[in-house]
């Protein structure tokens, strides 16, 4: 696809880019720096809401002409919210507590486009399998879970563990397309730019 971008992408993942090319809409990327951390009290909810619209505001109120949108992802398991681990250590341990687990993964999408500010939050339910510690350690030599919320990828090689899912296939990636989709439309912003036959 070779048009003028229509959107900023206020995010490098590699994921979410490609998930944008699949429905056809032509972005360009500005990585937003925004403090990830969970503030005391916050709900899982609110906490990655804020996040994906501090990433669209930052990049907007930096100076970007065309709409942003902002996404997050957190991985949450009886309470507890999990981003990308910090370490090996800190990837094996929520592995570890997913293990056999069902958790729930939430994915905010946030668009500023012109003065209006939209939020939308996609919840899916995930469980993955009993896993070893040694298929936990081999997982961890690949490199795939060193930036993913919840320290694995469904998208990739961490799909091996995935007993079920019931939601956003494209959400657990880490970009809502039901949700983004609707939040384009809203801003007149149309999929599948390019690809009519």
């Amino acid at each position: 696809m070779t048009a003028a971008p229509v959107l900023c992408l206020a995010s490098e993942s590699p994921r979410r880019r490609d998930l944008l090319w699949q429905i056809g809409v032509p972005h360009k990327v500005m990585a937003a720096r925004v403090d990830e951390r969970l503030l005391a009290g916050e709900s899982a909810d609110d906490y990655v809401a804020r996040v994906a619209l501090e990433k669209a505001m930052t990049v907007r109120n930096g100076g970007e002409r065309l709409p942003v949108l902002g996404a997050d992802t957190a991985v949450v398991l009886d309470g507890a919210v999990y981003g990308k681990p910090a370490d090996r250590a800190d990837a094996l341990d929520m592995l570890g507590k997913l293990s056999g687990r069902t958790h729930q993964v939430l994915t905010a999408v946030a668009l500023a486009a012109g003065r209006a500010v939209e939020v939308r939050v996609s919840a899916s339910t995930v469980r993955l399998r009993d896993l070893t510690l040694a298929e936990r350690e081999a997982y961890w030599r690949t490199g795939e879970p060193r930036d993913k919320a919840g320290a694995y990828a469904i998208q990739g090689l961490g799909a091996v563990f995935v007993e079920s899912l019931s939601g956003s296939y494209s959400g657990v990636m880490g970009l809502p397309l039901a949700e983004t989709a609707e939040l384009l439309r809203t801003a007149g912003i149309a999929c599948w730019q390019g690809r009519q036959a």
